[in-house]
């Protein structure tokens, strides 16, 4: 990784990320294809009307997010972007992860090794009392304590793991702490560890933003405990991601009779790691963190050649080829006989549009 990106840098990523249809992974391929973010903002409102937009794409203007960037640093907010050195260098390592991120606290902590506690927001006072005790030993061990800041699970893990260090991650802007009530619990991870979040300020986190926030969750990790899930949950979600980064996942039983134990159980079946004390999570996790850190997701700011124009016939026959069910990029490029550059330009035209949808693995599909 680098060390700082200019503030013009910063500016112009910020720029790019909050602008219509630009997602961490477009965002990815737009550096990639441009050479940098100055170049990309530049070819989005063409991408776009290529890609059949409805009408122009909202993007976001330099006295936008110079305002919004004054109102971070008034809230002791700072932006950490994905090139440089304080950046989690494990959320890094996933395909999605944020460009930016938006932290305040004790930066420090994103440097510890982390484990997630997650699980029910209706948790028994024992799921509480277990998560308590697992965060204290984990953090006396040495690592950081993330979770999501919820109630139940969340909360308890969270207050065992101030004094050690502790990451929250926010589903909605710094200045929209949710559950309301965790606001004061905020403030106190600000003293010791760190909270962060990829949305703006004024950011009211909606039902689809808690997904979203959980791959960051387990995506800063090293492992993920449950510790009380039902079937259908987001702390279950977050388990599947972890799984699709590549993180352990651990699960703490419980009895059968509870549904609140339903979810973890079922992981246990599957072949998650029992967990009954710290020692458990610490004897898988030590090995792995002597192993270094593929750090393959620096994206770096340098000028490269504008590709040319898609011709009208190869656009049609690459759009041709997708549809509702994902498919690899590569595939793309072999079945349409079009350069891969081509085709990540027609993908970044429908992108940009708001027709496509990419997934991990390289995989897209249309909306």
């Amino acid at each position: 990784m680098s060390g700082k990106l200019s503030a013009e840098t910063k500016l112009d990523w910020l720029r790019l990320i909050r602008s219509d249809n630009v997602g961490p992974r477009t965002f990815r391929a737009l550096i990639n294809h441009y050479g940098g973010a100055r170049a990309a903002l530049q070819a989005l409102p063409d991408l776009a009307r290529r890609g059949g937009a409805s009408g122009p794409a909202r993007i976001c203007s330099h006295d936008e997010a110079e305002r919004e960037l004054k109102a971070a640093t008034a809230r002791g907010v700072s932006f950490l972007a994905l090139a440089e050195l304080e950046y989690p260098q494990r959320l890094a390592m996933i395909d999605d992860a944020p460009p930016l991120l938006a932290a305040r606290g004790k930066l420090a902590a994103l440097a510890l090794p982390m484990v997630a506690i997650v699980g029910a927001r209706n948790a028994s006072a024992a799921g509480m009392r277990f998560a308590e005790r697992l965060a204290r030993d984990l953090g006396a061990a040495g690592f950081a304590i993330t979770s999501g800041l919820a109630r139940g699970i969340d909360g308890a893990a969270h207050r065992a793991s101030l004094a050690t260090g502790t990451v929250a991650v926010l589903a909605g802007g710094h200045d929209r702490i949710y559950p309301p009530e965790h606001a004061e619990l905020a403030d106190a991870i600000a003293a010791d560890g760190a909270l962060i979040s990829e949305m703006p300020l004024g950011w009211e986190p909606r039902a689809r933003d808690f997904p979203r926030r959980n791959r960051l969750i387990s995506g800063l990790a090293v492992g993920v405990v449950i510790v009380e899930a039902a079937t259908r949950s987001g702390s279950l979600i977050t388990a599947r991601l972890a799984l699709e980064q590549g993180r352990e996942v651990f699960a703490v039983p419980g009895s059968p009779l509870d549904p609140r134990a339903e979810g973890a159980n079922n992981l246990l079946k599957q072949g998650a790691t029992l967990v009954t004390e710290a020692a458990d999570v610490i004897n898988v996790l030590r090995p792995i963190l002597g192993q270094p850190i593929d750090l393959s997701a620096e994206e770096p700011e340098r000028a490269a050649p504008s590709p040319r124009e898609p011709g009208a016939d190869e656009r049609t026959r690459i759009v041709s080829l997708l549809g509702p069910t994902p498919v690899t990029i590569d595939d793309l490029v072999q079945l349409s006989g079009s350069s891969p550059a081509i085709v990540r330009t027609v993908l970044l035209e429908l992108d940009l549009a708001g027709r496509l949808e990419r997934h991990g693995g390289a995989l897209v599909s249309m909306v």
